[in-house]
């Protein structure tokens, strides 16, 4: 028996329940397995249980059942009676389950003395229950989801489908504003309901979240499940979808801000209580910051220089240096105080007094562990961040030199009008530079060796205004010689005559009627190699290679023969990328033509002025050309899985080392129970004096914000300097293995400030439950032993 709750429980009839119970779900279990359905009802008994899904289930099983009497009797699925009998041993379990718990019966005792007598007046005015606050909490969260939803598509769409796209902003901006916005209203709504409820309400909580917050991120996440929801409401959604999109998972996206959302009404809660716990709005915190700060003294510039030396310089040597300079001042004020105590013993034993109270007490050597861990989590958060958006810049600064930020083609076939095409691109606001491009498998053969790449036909003089090819050339080389093949100097011969001298005239052979030229010394069509596939093909500048191409094969003896064009090494270009470096290569658009056989570009590629926008500028080129047959892709729909696996490795990356920060919560957690622990007493001569519950809570959140602000700074200062060190003195890399030579760093505002702000949140939650322990102190219970 539970006195506290007066509830008893009847063992054997839970067990025996549990029993019943589990037999049902084993022959439900053999139900779905005889009908194979596993991975059709997997989604619907996850959705089951939580939220809504009991109720919605329960509905739509009754109406399968009224469909099933009216079929045939004939027409019967497979399983059926395992389903009942499953369901009634489910339901009947629960039922004997609920039957072994019942209320204690009251007490045969008399009233006590005090019956009738005034009730506490805390006690009076509680509540368990308020609806109001469960609307705020529940509505609180769904409308910040709803208006996050729709806030998202309407800025990135332009304001509706009039003038959608003209005037929309980036998906990344609509995004950052629909999220501040979205989560100001669930703080709001947070801080309205703890407000009324004078309390922090955690059923309200927690019924409003389950029943009222869940739907909508579940409802996202079994859209990309279900292929007819997704027909419903992809469409409508689609801004929302691709950005979680941007992930590689977008199911992790949308829990991820489910769960800040929730994290703003949590935090709005807690605001409203301490604001409103004493039934009228007090948000002043003078009092409170001051006892808290001279309480925890977390800004002693000891502590901060000490904190800081470790950060920078590692644990050993400042704790060496510390231990020397701490033991050298205790044996000189030891040694001053036995002087005194010769001459004046009561005097020495008053300095004996004071130098024991200038030593940390334990309360004050965990602060010091907590700034310190704290400061730990944000530095190597910061750090590694730097690093890894670093070598996100090159990576992509790498990509979109050797591919463009948005491409233009037919859903099927060329673009032989592509002339007139890029004239209506370029009224689209934010393209910078156009070239027309078309590209295909090939082989290529130099004497023994052979490999399989891309060729790509471009146009020399637009083809610098979208991609980096003209800065990546090694000299040796150019660009101009595709349009300028004559220039191309055969190897044997760049040596003995330049390149410059004219060819001699072809001698014809007056007999087999041919030249005699050596076909070394003919003119051919220049081709442009990566560095990785002219050291596969073992060739340099002027050596002659074979393309053998599948496309536009001719006709022969035996059938279908493909076609083969002799080209010379124009140049060698080096983009750092190896993939790109070994298999690329460019000719001239003219002779891609004319080697594929098709009568225009496959594509237009384009380059705009802000990357990020591509999404946009994108569609708003889709818009001009007209639409179908056109399409325009952009750089993060092509290249979406590199960088959504990049951005998915940052994010793990940031969640593991948080959890550096949630270990120095923990310390926190146990720093603010022992400064609650010390001070019962003056916590109880303080609420006897009129301090509110709420202000009580301001204190210790005040000392636990102490600690995550000073830490957060500290880290903050020490990540930014071990990032400057990197950048400036570098770490050393092998470029043969990561075609970089030292370790990039890029320091991200947003990102460096968030990440204090992570370290800020988690000590403020750690400080939540020791805060509401020591406002659940009675003046009573903390004077009663004095």
């Amino acid at each position: 028996m539970n006195a506290e709750r007066q509830t008893v429980y009847r063992w054997s009839l839970i067990w025996s329940g549990a029993l019943v119970a589990l037999v049902g779900a084993v022959l439900l279990g053999l139900a779905i397995t005889r009908a194979d359905a596993w991975a059709r009802v997997a989604g619907t008994l996850g959705l089951s249980t939580l939220s809504w899904g009991g109720l919605l289930q329960a509905l739509n099983a009754l109406g399968l059942r009224s469909m099933q009497s009216a079929l045939p009797s004939a027409v019967k699925p497979v399983g059926t009676e395992y389903v009942i009998a499953g369901a009634a041993a489910w339901l009947a379990g629960w039922v004997v389950i609920a039957s072994g718990i019942r209320r204690a019966p009251a007490s045969s005792e008399g009233p006590s003395p005090a019956a009738g007598a005034t009730l506490y007046p805390r006690l009076a005015q509680y509540r368990d229950f308020y609806w109001s606050t469960l609307g705020a909490y529940g509505g609180g969260i769904l409308l910040a989801e709803l208006v996050l939803i729709l806030l998202q598509t309407f800025l990135s769409s332009g304001g509706g489908s009039g003038g959608a796209g003209e005037s929309g902003l980036a998906p990344t901006v609509a995004f950052a504003v629909s999220l501040i916005i979205s989560s100001l209203v669930a703080f709001a709504c947070g801080f309205v309901g703890a407000s009324r409820a004078r309390r922090v309400a955690m059923p309200e909580a927690t019924i409003g979240v389950i029943y009222l917050g869940l739907p909508v991120p579940i409802l996202l996440t079994l859209m990309e499940q279900l292929p007819d929801l997704q027909l419903s409401l992809g469409y409508r959604l689609r801004e929302v979808t691709y950005l979680a999109d941007m992930l590689g998972r977008p199911v992790i996206g949308y829990w991820l801000v489910f769960s800040l959302l929730v994290l703003m009404l949590v935090l709005g809660i807690n605001s409203g209580f301490i604001a409103a716990g004493s039934g009228r709005l007090d948000l002043r915190v003078g009092f409170e910051l001051f006892v808290a700060r001279r309480h925890v003294g977390v800004f002693r510039p000891s502590l901060l220089l000490g904190t800081l030396a470790v950060l920078m310089f590692g644990i050993v040597p400042p704790l060496i240096v510390y231990g020397i300079i701490r033991a050298v001042e205790a044996a000189v004020e030891r040694t001053r105080i036995r002087a005194l105590g010769l001459k004046d013993p009561l005097a020495a034993a008053s300095a004996l007094n004071r130098l024991k109270l200038r030593e940390q007490s334990p309360t004050m050597m965990m602060t010091a562990l907590s700034v310190g861990g704290v400061g730990v989590g944000v530095m190597a958060l910061i750090i590694v961040l730097s690093v890894m958006s670093g070598f996100e810049e090159d990576l992509q600064k790498k990509i979109l030199g050797a591919h463009s930020h948005v491409v233009v083609s037919k859903y099927a076939g060329q673009l032989p009008e592509y002339k007139r095409l890029m004239e209506q691109i370029a009224k689209v606001p934010g393209v910078k530079g156009q070239t027309p491009s078309i590209d295909n498998p090939v082989m290529v053969l130099a004497d023994d060796e052979v490999q399989g790449i891309v060729l790509k036909g471009i146009d020399p003089e637009t083809v610098g205004s979208v991609l980096d090819l003209r800065q990546n050339m090694l000299p040796g080389g150019s660009l101009d010689h595709l349009e300028q093949p004559q220039k191309i100097a055969p190897r044997r011969t760049m040596f003995g005559k330049q390149p410059d001298e004219p060819e001699e005239e072809e001698a014809e052979d007056p007999i087999i009627g041919k030249s005699t030229t050596s076909a070394s010394d003919k003119v051919l069509p220049g081709i442009i190699l990566g560095r990785e596939l002219a050291a596969i093909l073992r060739v340099v500048v002027g050596d002659r290679v074979n393309v053998i191409s599948p496309q536009g094969a001719e006709l022969g003896p035996a059938g279908l023969i493909p076609k083969s064009r002799a080209f010379r090494v124009a140049g060698i270009f080096y983009s750092g990328m190896y993939e790109y470096d070994a298999k690329f290569a460019y000719i001239l658009l003219a002779e891609a033509q004319k080697l594929f056989g098709t009568d225009g570009p496959s594509g237009i590629e384009l380059k705009v002025a802000d990357v990020d926008d591509a999404r946009r500028i994108s569609q708003a080129v889709s818009r001009e050309l007209g639409g179908y047959p056109y399409r325009s892709r952009d750089w993060g729909e092509i290249h979406r899985n590199i960088f959504s696996a990049l951005r998915l490795e940052k994010l793990v990356m940031g969640i593991i080392l948080s959890i550096i920060i949630i270990v120095a919560a923990g310390l926190i957690v146990a720093t603010v129970i022992m400064l609650v622990l010390e001070k019962r007493k003056e916590i109880a001569v303080l609420k006897a004096l009129g301090v509110s519950d709420g202000g009580i809570v301001k204190i210790f959140l005040s000392e636990g914000l102490q600690i995550g602000v000073a830490g957060g700074l500290l880290g903050l200062l020490s990540g930014l300097a071990w990032c400057y060190f990197i950048l400036k003195v570098g770490i050393k890399l092998d470029p043969s293995v990561y075609y970089i030579p030292s370790l990039p760093v890029k320091i991200e505002p947003v990102q460096t400030a968030l990440a204090v702000v992570i370290a800020v949140l988690v000590t403020y939650l750690a400080s939540i439950y020791p805060a509401l322990k020591a406002s659940s102190v009675e003046p009573v219970e903390g004077l009663k032993a004095e």
